[in-house]
């Protein structure tokens, strides 16, 4: 089966600091671009430090960029089985989340570099 063109409003791309991820992701925004899939928009998940961002911003230059950082609250939601929004609603990484949430229904760039 073959999406059609204009099938999509947007791709969301989740992609971690890690060379593998890297790797996968690059090729993957690489399609999107090349197949005119839609607006592409890199979620940069599990950011620890300056350096997992400039890791991020160095790989998909010029692209739209959520950051998500490491959240050891959504850990804690996670083992006690509760949904992060429920249990940390002021998390950071459930705060930027939102964002992207806004982002993609509304078009604003809160969260969005």
């Amino acid at each position: 089966m073959r999406m059609p063109e204009g099938g999509v409003d947007a791709v969301v791309l989740v992609v971690e600091p890690t060379a593998k991820s890297l790797e996968v992701a690059t090729r993957a925004a690489g399609l999107v671009r090349e197949k005119s899939l839609g607006r592409l928009l890199v979620v940069a998940n599990r950011l620890r430090n300056d350096g997992d961002l400039v890791r991020l911003t160095d790989a998909f230059p010029g692209e739209r960029l959520v950051t998500v950082p490491d959240d050891p609250l959504v850990l804690h939601a996670d083992r006690q089985g509760a949904a992060p929004l429920d249990a940390a609603p002021a998390a950071p990484a459930v705060r930027a989340l939102i964002g992207l949430a806004d982002h993609l229904v509304d078009g604003e760039s809160a969260g969005v570099r």
